[in-house]
């Protein structure tokens, strides 16, 4: 351990030895080895980077919108240039293939180029003479500091692409704190920020800690806004306390994708969408399609095929170009997803394809979980209804397309659901009936490009404004709507009412 690298937190644009006596280790997910140890921040360290991003937002608020998103074009081709560094350190740390960490890495750099269109998309609204005399205009101003909670699947994605750019462009300041499982990428982009960006200090401050140093953040009224991706139990309590000290919230939770396989469908590209969608990220990610609901009359074609691609998925290390399934992120990870499929055995399922004991030569300390299939899994089994976020799959069977629509949204999640089949009619009626946010009809991975806001349901989503898109936008600005008027010389002649005519009547 003497060789570890101990990390520090970032305030001010300054890197901090953190006084913590509690130190988080990072993996690498490949070969089990600590790469890293990160901080517990103390309350008081959580505290001065508050501090630092409400001094900054004093200056940066009041910034031009030219001169702040003149600093994001640069900043996105920064991103760019170091595109593959962080793609690498991602597939390190997290256990993703390089291809999936490049494109985590892309998904950062798509909305830090919406953010680039800032001078038209935050425009607000306005009228002349709305009243003799009266002319109305609303603006979109920033919030102050926003505080955003990251989970460890997304380490250049959720903090510097769903939350740091949007908040940024539109003159707020940010504390993010970093997964500690997985904050390298998240790191590196920070140093990156500051010392090739050219922001100014305090703009973004970055801590690592546990969920009891971060509960400031749901209660000092320097913070305006929490957005938050992680589990829905945390989702909630944040969505509640947060709101009940009058900030503004966004919680992107858990999910539980399904799909509906009907017999119509393409039945070879459909199986190869589901594997990609099942088992990209190995299952690590709120979009993946864990669960698939097929009519029954090809239920047993679909799962003999489903299984035969699984089988030959290579698994292996992440940053390998050939690997298709790379580790699960840690030890305790790995566990928690193997106690789940031996929960599906438990309650009947049947086992089809066992990932659990798979060794990769080489890499036999990395955190590896092979592709895994659970046939005949029934609505009263919680392996079906619950996340497991790993590389596992469970086919539930129905007879038709309704009682497969009412499987689907029986469940308490709604992030995505997806239909593949080549009818029309029935594509049309499951986008108007599925209660998923984001739909896909023949698309395994229907996740919106920044451009549109990611539209979780149900108890994947609390808040009001979801992430990217207009409602980005709006979730990171306050309106405010300001009325005019100019005074000639008959003013002081005019009879004055209630209204101060702002209404008129013929």
């Amino acid at each position: 351990m003497s060789d570890v690298i101990r990390k520090q937190y970032c305030v001010n644009g300054e890197w901090k030895d953190s006084k913590t006596d509690k130190w988080m280790e990072v993996t690498n997910s490949s070969t089990g080895e600590v790469m890293a140890e990160v901080p517990c921040c103390t309350v008081d360290e959580v505290d001065e980077a508050i501090a630092s991003a409400a001094e900054a937002f004093k200056s940066w608020s009041l910034m031009s919108l030219s001169k702040r998103t003149q600093l994001l074009f640069k900043w996105r081709n920064i991103l760019v240039e170091h595109e593959e560094e962080l793609a690498v350190l991602c597939a390190t740390e997290l256990g993703k293939t390089l291809n999936e960490a490049r494109g985590d890495v892309a998904k950062a750099i798509e909305p830090t180029e919406l953010a680039c269109a800032a001078p038209y998309i935050t425009q607000g609204r306005a009228s002349l003479q709305v009243t003799t005399g009266f002319d109305t205009a609303t603006y979109r101003m920033p919030l102050g500091v926003v505080a955003g909670i990251v989970p460890f699947n997304f380490p250049a994605m959720i903090p510097w692409g769903w939350m740091v750019p949007l908040a940024i462009v539109t003159g707020n300041t940010v504390v993010l704190k970093a997964a500690s499982k997985t904050p390298l990428t998240s790191m590196r982009i920070m140093e990156l920020f500051y010392k090739e960006g050219g922001f100014p200090k305090g703009v973004v401050n970055l801590v690592t800690c546990s969920r009891k140093e971060s509960e400031i953040f749901l209660t000092d009224p320097r913070i305006k806004a929490v957005t938050f991706v992680g589990t829905t139990a945390v989702g909630k309590h944040i969505y509640s306390e947060a709101a009940a000290h009058g900030k503004r919230v966004q919680a992107q939770c858990e999910a539980k994708n399904h799909a509906l396989v009907l017999e119509d469908c393409d039945l070879e590209s459909t199986v190869n969408a589901i594997i990609n969608s099942t088992y990209g990220c190995a299952g690590m990610r709120c979009m993946a399609l864990p669960v698939v609901v097929v009519q029954e009359s090809i239920a047993d074609k679909f799962v003999a095929l489903l299984k035969e691609k699984a089988m030959a998925m290579k698994v292996g290390c992440a940053y390998d170009e050939e690997t298709k399934l790379g580790p699960v992120v840690d030890a305790k990870h790995k566990q928690s997803i193997c106690d789940w499929i031996q929960k599906g055995i438990d309650e009947g399922a049947e086992l089809v394809l066992d990932g659990r004991d798979i060794v990769v030569p080489g890499f036999e300390n990395g955190f590896f979980v092979g592709p895994t299939i659970l046939d005949h899994v029934t609505p009263e089994m919680t392996v079906g209804n619950r996340e497991i976020f790993g590389p596992v799959t469970l086919v539930k069977r129905v007879k038709n397309f309704e009682e497969g629509l009412a499987v689907m949204n029986a469940n308490p999640f709604a992030n995505g659901s997806v239909i593949f089949t080549q009818s029309g009619y029935y594509a049309r009626q499951f986008e108007l009936l599925t209660d998923g946010g984001m739909v896909g009809v023949n698309v395994g991975i229907p996740v919106p490009t920044a451009y549109f806001p990611f539209s979780g349901n149900k108890d994947s989503f609390f808040g009001d404004q979801h992430v990217l898109g207009i409602d980005g936008v709006r979730f990171y600005t306050r309106a405010k709507t300001v009325t005019k008027h100019w005074y000639d010389e008959h003013s002081a002649k005019r009879a004055m009412d209630t209204w101060e005519g702002t209404v008129e009547r013929i």
